[in-house]
């Protein structure tokens, strides 16, 4: 399954969020990527009609099965390509950066070959 690239970074940042967070609301995703209310109601009340997200009686939001899935794939994406970055010498606000870009682009099947190099590297 494919979704945009601004879909996976709120369901990451959903994620993200609910780590640190009892409770995610809209104004915490507004504030953590830095947009207005308005383009975050719209953009989530759309990952809400897609099944991707729920949101409580208080405005709470939680991920859905579906909503997870996605969410874990780029957040796992997101810190090992940051990790490989920093471990080649890259500044970490640079990798993080270039982190967040390449985690969209990378196909499955490099993205697992990269892991499991990098896994052996920090195994030696």
């Amino acid at each position: 399954m494919k979704i945009q690239e601004s879909a996976e970074d709120y369901l990451e940042a959903i994620l993200h969020l609910g780590r640190i967070k009892e409770h995610v609301r809209s104004i915490d995703v507004v504030h953590h990527l830095g947009l207005s209310k308005p383009s975050v109601s719209v953009y989530l009340k759309n990952l809400r009609l897609n099944e991707y997200i729920d949101i409580d009686s208080n405005g709470y939001i939680t991920l859905t099965d579906k909503g997870m899935a996605i969410a874990s794939k780029i957040s796992e994406r997101h810190e090992i390509l940051s990790n490989v970055l920093i471990s080649l010498g890259v500044s970490k606000e640079v990798a993080l950066e270039d982190a967040c870009k390449l985690e969209h682009a990378i196909s499955d099947e490099s993205f697992e070959a990269l892991k499991q190099y990098y896994f052996k590297q920090i195994d030696k």
